[in-house]
């Protein structure tokens, strides 16, 4: 049977994908909580939780031990899910949040397949990265998760090159908005954030601020959903010759297209969608 890991199971796509990947395989399902933990252990017995936090050493060295006990010592495939959003203007974006960003996005992903390495070097196995149409597109208030998501892109580009001699292939997974918990989240935590800055630093971007988040609702009431990237997290572990990249959702086909046009012509065509949203 084949091994695969999945950070970031909790909810949204990291769960989506561990239920699907579960129909023919066995999945290690990364969470944080005892509540996740005890709900990914009733899906059915092709999942084993596993306790993960991916900023935390300590937590990681333990979930590969386990994982390695558990199967022989190989990994035929981990699936670096996890991430979170951070929203604001860069102006007033509070450092630690910023940190705590790039933390999760970026360093997370890289200290997990470092452990998880000697796991998957000895199935020759495959490794894919959950990144965003944002790794390509940075639109206003989400520079800090854009500014993670183009730094996953590029380590996944490194990665794909220098793990290919030893046959372990890398998958950047693209999608576009996704219907999942995150952004509720993310609009909460960037709520509580700005809430806490000083009104006169936040004053300027209010309307902004307001005309941003009725955009992120509109996107993510039309965006794909966590099963159709599933579906496509599924579709690069198992074929012979993944691509290096999957884009997923409509959305995100659009955005590519504007991220491509000349930067004077892309900027007036996004100033102006913030000018119309309600």
């Amino acid at each position: 049977m084949k091994n695969v890991f999945v950070t970031g199971a909790s909810t949204g796509i990291g769960n989506a994908t561990v239920r699907r990947l579960a129909n023919n395989a066995r999945v290690f399902a990364g969470v944080r909580s005892e509540a996740d933990y005890r709900a990914l252990g009733e899906v059915g017995p092709n999942v084993v939780p596993v306790y993960l936090d991916v900023v935390d050493e300590n937590s990681i060295a333990r979930a590969e031990a386990e994982v390695a006990a558990a199967t022989g010592g190989s990994l035929d495939g981990l699936v670096n899910n996890a991430g979170i959003v951070v929203a604001a203007p860069l102006e007033i974006v509070p450092p630690a949040e910023f940190r705590k960003q790039l933390d999760v996005n970026v360093t997370g992903p890289l200290l997990v397949t470092q452990a998880f390495m000697p796991l998957l070097r000895a199935a020759r196995g495959r490794i894919v990265m959950i990144g965003s149409i944002s790794g390509k597109f940075s639109s206003p208030f989400m520079g800090a998760y854009s500014a993670s998501k183009f730094a996953l892109e590029a380590m996944s580009d490194a990665l794909r090159l220098e793990l290919a001699p030893f046959g372990i292939k890398v998958v950047l997974v693209e999608p576009g908005p996704v219907k999942t918990p995150l952004w509720q989240r993310t609009q909460d935590a960037s709520d509580k954030s700005i809430g806490a800055l000083d009104p006169a630093a936040v004053a300027p971007y209010a309307a902004s601020i307001d005309k941003m988040r009725a955009m992120a609702r509109k996107l993510e009431a039309g965006g794909s959903s966590p099963e159709r990237v599933a579906e496509v997290v599924e579709r690069a572990l198992a074929v012979k010759s993944p691509r290096a990249r999957y884009l997923v959702g409509r959305e995100a086909r659009v955005q590519l297209i504007v991220g491509r046009l000349p930067e004077g012509i892309r900027d007036k065509l996004i100033l102006s969608a913030f000018a119309g949203a309600k």
